[in-house]
């Protein structure tokens, strides 16, 4: 499938037709609340798409938040369509949605905001994904949301925020991390493009964890809740701290290779092995890199942590380049942890669930999916010694709380059946 047909699906022609298919019967999963742990009680209607709010809410559903992912029969969560698939469902959805229920609901209608009224008077947060302006032409912005229930959260993740010159700007993740200086690679070379969505995650998905708690511990002081502003360029500007301090100590442009933590220092880089693998090598301090030094047997480089001049940082490199050439990775693997000398592998993404101490951590945990089967994602990385955060289940079908959610709202089946008939709800697409 093509990249661009994904979107086909939302084009105004495909919209009018009204493609939704009319529910034989009420069904669904039977109504199911998260397990124990830290932020059990929290309720989270969950408005967001792709990856940004999807992960925060997601993170915070393993913790024990009730999170209703939200979603409209005709402009859903078009992860759910990003190829490849597994068991009919994408391997992106799968990755960020576990823990949390589905509701298939078409909150533009007028029955749709009824619904939407109810659900969000028992809410604490409210987190969409939209440009700025976009919920308010459907009445669910949080001047409209408080006046349901002031002490809602409500929290909007956007690329660029709610003002300033970039605000209806389109953008995504590549956009705003070349806005805030991010991009890196050799002097001579053109940036190069992360492997990861480093402003999606770091500046859209952690910030967004941050400001619904953070919201919600102000709100036990003052019993108000508030709107927060997650702009993801903003969120990524604090990754730059310290080639930001060094540009206001010199007022002169950092080149991208020479900062030492970016290619200046002959012992903090990576290296290639003789079996064409990476290492890493993190020796900051002069007692770890004279311990390597001793390890490898070239006490002589000891003095070599800060070079002169390039031309002598660039010989360093060639020998020590050399040295890691001479041995393969797991030689070299080997060595570094028996010394502790931060000496590590590269690995690729396939490399990491098999190591020991991933699998320790249980950062990859295995589920059984109703229709992916056995299901891989990442793990919790938060470790809590009383309340436990951990995967509730699987992520949901489309659709597949709607029915339990509805009749947690006061509707009985005689209204939910009007509401499918009329198309405003599903049941487990």
């Amino acid at each position: 499938m093509e990249f661009t047909k994904l979107f086909e699906r939302f084009s105004p022609e495909a919209l009018q037709a009204g493609e939704t298919a009319q529910p034989a019967e009420l069904k669904g999963t039977a109504s199911r609340k998260p397990a124990n742990g830290p932020l059990q009680g929290l309720r989270v209607l969950d408005l967001t798409r792709l990856l940004p709010g999807p992960l925060a809410t997601m993170m915070m559903a393993d913790m024990g938040a009730e999170v209703i992912k939200i979603e409209s029969p005709t402009f859903y969560d078009y992860t759910r369509d990003f190829p490849p698939h597994i068991g009919g469902e994408s391997a992106g959805y799968l990755a960020f949605n576990r823990s949390k229920r589905s509701l298939l609901l078409d909150y533009a209608t007028p029955q749709g905001k009824e619904v939407m009224t109810k659900l969000i008077q028992t809410a604490d947060i409210f987190i969409e994904q939209f440009r700025p302006g976009v919920m308010a032409k459907m009445g669910l912005d949080f001047a409209s949301v408080k006046a349901i229930n002031p002490k809602i959260i409500y929290v909007s993740v956007t690329g660029y925020g709610q003002t300033g010159p970039y605000a209806q700007l389109a953008g995504h993740d590549l956009n705003y991390i070349s806005y805030a200086g991010l991009l890196s690679g050799n002097q001579n070379e053109a940036p190069q493009v992360p492997l990861v969505q480093i402003a999606d995650i770091a500046g859209g998905s952690y910030m967004a964890v941050i400001a619904c708690l953070s919201a919600v511990y102000a709100r036990q002081r003052t019993g108000e809740g508030q709107f927060v502003d997650v702009s993801m360029m903003d969120g990524v500007m604090p990754l730059s701290v310290n080639p930001f301090s060094l540009h206001t100590a010199t007022q002169q442009p950092q080149p991208r290779d020479e900062a030492f933590l970016s290619g200046g220092l002959v012992n903090y880089g990576i290296y290639p092995t003789q079996d064409g693998k990476y290492m890493a090598l993190g020796t900051l301090e002069e007692k770890f890199w004279a311990k390597f030094c001793d390890v490898v047997g070239k006490p002589e480089w000891k003095g070599r942590i800060l070079a002169p001049d390039k031309a002598t940082l660039a010989q360093y490199k060639a020998e020590l380049t050399e040295l890691f050439r001479s041995r393969d990775a797991a030689y070299w693997t080997a060595l570094g942890i028996e010394h502790d000398v931060m000496l590590n592998p590269v690995y690729d993404t396939a490399q990491v669930e098999h190591d020991p101490h991933v699998k320790a951590r249980q950062m990859v945990v295995e589920m059984e999916h109703p229709t992916a089967g056995k299901l891989k994602t990442i793990g919790v990385p938060l470790k809590f010694s009383a309340t436990q955060a951990q995967p509730a289940w699987t992520p949901p079908l489309m659709g597949e709380d709607t029915l339990a959610i509805l009749r947690e709202a006061g509707l009985t089946d005689e209204q939910i059946q009007a509401l499918a008939t009329q198309k405003v709800v599903q049941f487990g697409k």
